[in-house]
């Protein structure tokens, strides 16, 4: 390993952990607010000066080596001591950023991002709240949340656009309908906007249906799924494991894609880029 005359950048630093914990040279970009290429030259540039490579890259996959491994964690020992310096002190105050997040995006795998986003800004505390996407607009339109991510309701049309996400019906692999049976659902309590969207389409296609499970949350609606008691609407990204889409096996109308948009009124440069990264990693399927 080369002597380390000089220090290593920070930005290069920060890019390398973003990388690794987004899996994606495009993501890094966007959250740094800069282009992929800069992020490449960065990172090569590092890995120069360290001595090693920190990340192995295939035109699918970008995975930390296993010397990235070793240093990711004094990477991260750095960002923090800098931003505590920034701040003032070793002891700095936290700062805080309520995110609410509708619950037919938040995934499964949400406290593996919310990790991962906590690694990337040790002095941030995320405070998030699940809701429907009505109630979490409504939160951030009262001010009881930063930013709020979730579903296009209605005619609206403000918003940051983040991605468009397939709907599709699911249900377990062995899962029958029955003959002459209504068909039966799994889904949220209403108002919940795909419920009237799923419901509303069966009743246009003159499909009979009865409601055998009303959860409190999507990951309750995808346990009905995975036990074989009904089918649900569901995002592809938040569906079960294992589950199979059944819409056109039985006939069912076509769901349209559902819009997944930011609300934000953050305005320090921290904090956006913390949110970006949030953003960047629902959008990508990063976790």
């Amino acid at each position: 390993m080369p002597a380390l005359s000089r220090p290593l950048d920070l930005d290069a630093i920060q890019a390398f952990v973003l990388v690794a914990d987004l899996g994606s040279f495009t993501r890094a970009a966007k959250t740094m607010d800069t282009s992929q290429a800069a992020i490449s030259l960065k990172l090569k540039r590092l890995e120069e000066r360290l001595g090693y490579r920190l990340l192995e890259r295939t035109p699918r996959v970008v995975r930390l080596s296993p010397r990235g491994d070793a240093f990711i964690g004094a990477a991260r020992q750095l960002l923090l001591a800098h931003e505590q310096a920034l701040a003032g002190a070793a002891d700095a105050p936290e700062r805080r950023l309520k995110l609410g997040i509708s619950d037919h995006v938040a995934g499964p795998n949400l406290p593996v991002l919310l990790g991962r986003l906590a690694a990337y800004d040790p002095l941030l505390v995320i405070e998030v709240r699940i809701g429907a996407s009505r109630d979490v607009l409504a939160w951030f339109e009262r001010g009881e949340v930063d930013a709020a991510i979730g579903r296009r309701e209605g005619e609206r049309r403000d918003g940051q656009l983040l991605a468009r996400e397939r709907l599709g019906w699911f249900a377990a692999p062995g899962w029958q309908h029955r003959e002459g049976q209504p068909l039966r659902l799994a889904t949220l309590a209403a108002p919940c906007g795909i419920r009237a969207i799923a419901t509303g389409l069966l009743d246009a296609a003159g499909v009979a249906w009865t409601e055998v499970f009303v959860g409190g949350g999507v990951m309750a609606v995808g346990a009905a799924v995975s036990a074989g008691l009904a089918v649900a609407a569901l995002a592809h990204r938040v569906a079960p494991p294992g589950a199979v889409e059944v819409g056109e096996r039985l006939g069912l109308p076509a769901l349209p894609a559902s819009q997944v948009v930011l609300y934000t009124r953050l305005s320090d440069r921290r904090s956006q880029e913390t949110l970006r990264a949030v953003s960047s990693a629902f959008v990508n399927g990063a976790y």
